[in-house]
């Protein structure tokens, strides 16, 4: 009797260096795999999820995102999305804004459900600055387009929140308040000590005045033409 031994389709883990097709293949085929990200080339298997490192903490960004979200048509919110970058980089991130592509957003949805091109706004929730959000990861997302990146680091409860200009990450810098003001999405305001904190009604009620400005009004004017 001939045991035939071999496996259709090769198991997916960490470290491999795979094109973005091959990756795709995989990880479709391997269905007890929740996340997995393919960064400059690279694939990364995330491990089990913490719940008040990571858990709650994700789930404060969602409650932030999600309150703009509501309140402003022409914008879309994912939580853990594969996003189709380039031939080498298939991230899945905590989270993301785009703007629809009818009303001049960077990124689309494609025929089979992925989203394609840069989002505007991406937010990742990372264990330290060690993580590869702020390095191999940081770097595609710069490069690729991402007009705003946010990394919350747990271990040093630190938050960077970074613009794209001529090509390049700048850090915001908070105002005396300590609040950062998106420059994509207007009204998009964050307490960085409240979310450092976790205090959420602070969270919101900083959001909250800036979905009450005139800035954030126009854009939604805008993006309703």
């Amino acid at each position: 009797m001939v045991v035939n031994l071999a496996i259709s389709t090769a198991p997916l883990e960490s470290g491999e260096r795979l094109t973005r097709q091959e990756f795709e293949r995989r990880y479709i085929a391997a269905e007890h795999i929740h996340k997995a990200e393919l960064v400059e080339g690279v694939v990364y298997v995330a491990s089990p999820v913490r719940a008040t490192r990571h858990g709650r903490s994700h789930g404060i960004i969602m409650a932030w995102l999600g309150t703009y979200w509501i309140a402003t048509p022409g914008v879309d919110l994912h939580d853990n999305a594969t996003v189709r970058l380039d031939a080498d980089n298939e991230p899945q991130p905590d989270a993301l804004l785009r703007i629809e592509p009818e009303v001049g957003g960077n990124s689309s949805i494609s025929e089979d459900d992925y989203i394609e091109g840069a989002p505007e706004l991406i937010v990742e929730v990372a264990a330290s600055s060690a993580s590869y959000d702020l390095n191999d990861k940081f770097n595609a997302y710069r490069r690729n387009g991402v007009r705003e990146y946010i990394v919350w680091q747990m271990y040093e409860n630190r938050v960077d929140w970074f613009i794209l200009s001529e090509g390049k990450y700048v850090s915001a810098i908070p105002d005396e308040r300590g609040i950062i003001r998106s420059e994509v999405f207007p009204g998009l305001w964050l307490s960085v000590n409240a979310l450092r904190q976790g205090n959420r009604k602070e969270i919101v009620a900083v959001l909250q005045s800036g979905l009450q400005t005139t800035e954030h009004q126009a854009f939604v004017e805008r993006l309703s033409q």
